[in-house]
């Protein structure tokens, strides 16, 4: 029989049992799930939207740097060419 492995505690756990050590054991050693499934769903779904807003704020960044540098060059090119 090979020697079983010790539980896997994963840093939400951590964070669950600092908060509520009663929680965390009801939930990792009796198998309770707390109430509320819905509105832990809906948090779910409001952290997912969240996170792909901060994706595509940093795309923008991203976008209004490169525009920074393109007009740099552009202004470094004008003052070293003049037109006139």
């Amino acid at each position: 029989m090979p020697p079983s492995r010790p539980p896997i505690i994963r840093a939400s756990e951590i964070g669950e049992y600092v908060y509520c050590a009663r929680a965390w054991w009801l939930r990792r050693v009796e198998g309770l799930e707390p109430d509320h499934r819905e509105r832990r769903e809906h948090g779910t779904l409001m952290h997912q939207r969240h996170g792909r807003a901060v994706a595509g704020s940093r795309l923008l960044i991203w976008l209004v740097a490169a525009l920074v540098v393109v007009a740099l060059v552009l202004l470094l090119v004008g003052a070293l060419f003049p037109l006139g």
